[in-house]
């Protein structure tokens, strides 16, 4: 058991000033667990903190812990009581999605979308950046196969946020946005209406970046204050961009110009305050920084998804909303689809898909044996541990770079590999 008084446990990172020992029949509804008084590989839960959304969640944290530390002030998780066009509450209960596909299942549909999907984006910003106009209609065509896609499985497209060429960062990030956004509106209940409205908003955030020189865009080093300047009016470009459209969605053109604005009031370009961005603005905020850190640049590598998730984590509350910024920690989870993961027991291999009940325990193609040597590909279900079937040897030990031992998604999605995982 671990100690949770000890400042060397790894879960400490999540705890705060107003962090609060909680035996576990004091919880309810609504609170926040930051760390537990075990480690978090001993249990289901997310390593990154979880709300109690159900008394049931109580009775699952009592099976594994006596106490947990939760956040100072309870606040209720704002997915059930949104109207999340206009951030206003209304009581409404969010909407539910099973998951009608296994991610395997979906690549079927995602490998023959992706690369069209791809290729019109790189197309839509080239002719933006040569002075053409947008088109509003396919780009809306796209997002809609997203969200079909992601409401079936969401999984299956969130392998491809992790397939990676820096030299075509504009046109990835904006599918990767949109992806993400679909994602994680629909772990927070949105209508299938409103998914669509939120990937558009994702996928055409950055279209402002098209005015901006390929010289200060693609700079590697450090950016001086004029040129940070004319990044950064890439918001204003944005939003002219689509105003021009008599057909655009108004909440993309918002967002746009407003997902470089933070809480505290420090973004830009107005400076505005939480009070004054729309939800869907908030939620593009996190998500664009996400995929942002998480992606090779010109001017820096990329960093791990938990590190990306720890830095979220850390400036919740001045740069991101707190509540939705603990939400997208959740839904992105410890082992996203597509990570390149080592077991206890040395092999190595591509976590496919993300169990619900058990987030530390994900499905994996084993592509390598104990040694780190190739292997016959076989797929196995981490969950399978919690029944004894697998041993602990099973655990996930680390989560290591995309192109470790050799493993890459993008090349094993080009190679095919992912068309035949029916057979593995």
């Amino acid at each position: 058991m671990i100690d949770q008084d000890d400042p060397n446990n790894p879960s400490k990172r999540m705890l705060g000033l107003s962090d609060i020992k909680t035996p576990v029949n004091e919880l309810h509804v609504g609170m926040f667990v930051t760390a537990l008084d075990r480690d978090w590989l001993e249990t289901p839960f997310l390593t990154q903190g979880f709300y109690i959304e159900s008394p049931d969640d109580i009775k699952k944290i009592a099976e594994y812990c006596k106490y947990v530390w939760v956040l100072g002030r309870p606040k209720p998780l704002h997915t059930g009581k949104v109207d999340f066009e206009s951030g206003v509450l209304i009581g409404r209960k969010p909407t539910k999605y099973e998951v009608v596909h296994s991610s395997i299942e979906e690549h079927k549909f995602v490998d023959g979308f992706i690369q069209k999907a791809s290729e019109f984006t790189k197309g839509m910003l080239d002719n933006l950046r040569a002075g053409g106009v947008l088109d509003t209609k396919t780009a809306r065509g796209v997002v809609s196969d997203v969200v079909a896609s992601v409401v079936r499985s969401p999984d299956a497209l969130m392998w491809m946020t992790r397939m990676r060429d820096e030299h075509a960062y504009t046109a990835e990030h904006s599918l990767n946005v949109c992806i993400l956004a679909t994602v994680f509106g629909r772990k927070l209940g949105l209508r299938k209406p409103q998914l669509i409205n939120l990937g558009l908003c994702g996928f055409l955030h950055d279209v402002g970046k098209t005015k901006i020189p390929e010289a200060v865009l693609n700079k590697p080093g450090k950016l001086t204050d004029k040129e940070m300047k004319m990044m950064q009016a890439h918001a204003t470009h944005g939003r002219n961009i689509l105003m021009e459209k008599r057909d655009m969605y108004e909440g993309a053109i918002e967002v746009a110009y407003s997902h470089h604005e933070r809480p505290d009031g420090k973004g830009y370009p107005r400076g505005l305050s939480s009070a004054d961005t729309s939800l869907f603005t908030k939620i593009i905020s996190i998500v664009d920084a996400y995929d942002a850190m998480t992606a090779d640049r010109v001017y820096q590598k990329a960093r791990p998804s938990s590190q990306a998730l720890n830095i979220i984590y850390e400036v919740r509350g001045q740069q991101f909303d707190e509540n939705l910024a603990l939400a997208f920690i959740q839904t992105i989870g410890l082992y996203p689809p597509g990570s390149v993961v080592e077991l206890v027991n040395g092999c190595v291999g591509l976590v496919l898909e993300t169990n619900l009940n058990y987030r530390h325990l994900p499905l994996v193609l084993i592509m390598r044996d104990e040694n780190k040597k190739e292997c016959s590909h076989r797929l196995v279900d981490l969950a399978l541990t919690v029944t004894g079937e697998l041993s602990r040897q099973y655990f996930i030990r680390y989560m290591l770079r995309d192109g470790s031992c050799g493993i890459s998604l993008k090349a094993c999605f080009e190679a095919g590999i992912l068309n035949h995982l029916g057979d593995a």
